[in-house]
């Protein structure tokens, strides 16, 4: 069986920068479709232009590999320690996790600055969750390691990306997702339903008294289906609007939780260095204590031996001045 040509084309495609893919691609298609492979065509057509965060990281794992597999071997370990139930090693992969995803982070921002593209905080913020992912979940790192995103992937709990669908937000794992089904019957909110003619409605509506201009009945259902599409339209604007409303709050509360993790992570490791201080400085004193201790019972009995040796002292001088005293 021949090699499929997608893989090597959305490779070179998606080393591109953003300003730079589109035009290459649709050039890409143009040139496929002359050589009569119009279905190879078609696809390459339907790659996806990356997010920034999506390209910034798909940047990093091309030119930056060494670290990103530093990242993506730290998550392998985070997620056996947490498999083994191992607390220990978990919280400190766990500070190492958020130091190494900080850094690479940064990095990816140098690196899109050198390849001539401004990232901003908020594209920086999703790097980071596209990072974290990928350290949490192995789809996600799967995704992450193809380098050709289309989306930055959320965590759990940050969006509605499901880390199972996680290579479906890559290039070519797009192209193979399966269509949602249509049905005659109902349709969800923001979707198409059937527009059936109302002369159907009935049997006896089949042989109308009087036929209609079939130019006014198509006009007609031209209408409906136009109106039909512009509410459809709104609803998904609706639910757009409500879905991003959402995002953001949700995005909002994990970080804010995620600060309070990170305060008291560092105040844990703030007491916990105090305690040991305070454990040595115990020692030291009960050690000086003991020294002090053994110290005073000595000085003690060098204090007897001298109050003796003042009274033998005292007692020669009484014996001496009764001398001289006889002798005067």
């Amino acid at each position: 069986m021949p090699q499929d040509p997608l893989p090597t084309l959305a490779e070179a495609l998606y080393g591109l920068t953003p300003g730079e893919f589109t035009p290459a691609r649709d050039a890409e298609a143009k040139a496929v479709r002359a050589d009569g492979d119009r279905a190879l065509a078609d696809r390459v057509k339907r790659l996806r232009k990356p997010s920034a965060a999506a390209w910034v990281v798909n940047m990093l794992m091309r030119h930056r590999q060494e670290q990103m597999l530093s990242v993506l071997d730290l998550g392998e370990s985070l997620r056996r320690a947490q498999a083994d139930l191992d607390g220990d090693a978990l919280r400190e992969l766990t500070r190492q996790r958020r130091r190494l995803i900080a850094a690479v982070t940064g990095d990816g921002t140098k690196l899109a600055r050198e390849l001539g593209q401004k990232v901003s905080d908020s594209v920086a913020r999703q790097v980071e969750q596209t990072l974290h992912a990928a350290m949490v979940d192995t789809d996600a790192a799967a995704a992450v390691r193809t380098g050709m995103l289309v989306e930055p992937l959320a965590p759990a709990g940050l969006g509605t990306l499901r880390f199972a669908d996680a290579l479906q937000h890559t290039a070519l794992g797009a192209l193979e997702a399966p269509p949602v089904p249509a049905t005659a019957t109902s349709a969800p909110r923001g979707r198409l339903t059937v527009v059936r003619d109302p002369s159907a409605a009935s049997p006896a509506a089949a042989a109308p008294e009087v036929e209609e201009d079939p130019d006014t009945e198509e006009r007609r259902a031209e209408q409906l289906r136009a109106e039909e599409l512009r509410r459809a339209r709104a609803a998904a604007e609706r639910e757009i609007a409500d879905a991003e409303t959402e995002l953001d709050e949700a995005r909002d509360r994990w970080r804010v939780a995620d600060a309070l993790v990170a305060e008291r992570e560092a105040r844990g490791l703030q007491l916990v260095a105090e305690a040991e201080e305070l454990r040595r400085r115990l020692a030291e004193v009960e050690f000086a204590a003991e020294t002090v201790e053994d110290e005073t019972s000595e000085a003690e009995e060098r204090r007897e031996r001298a109050a003796t040796r003042v009274g033998a002292a005292e007692q020669a001088l009484t014996a001496a001045r009764g001398k001289r005293d006889l002798l005067d």
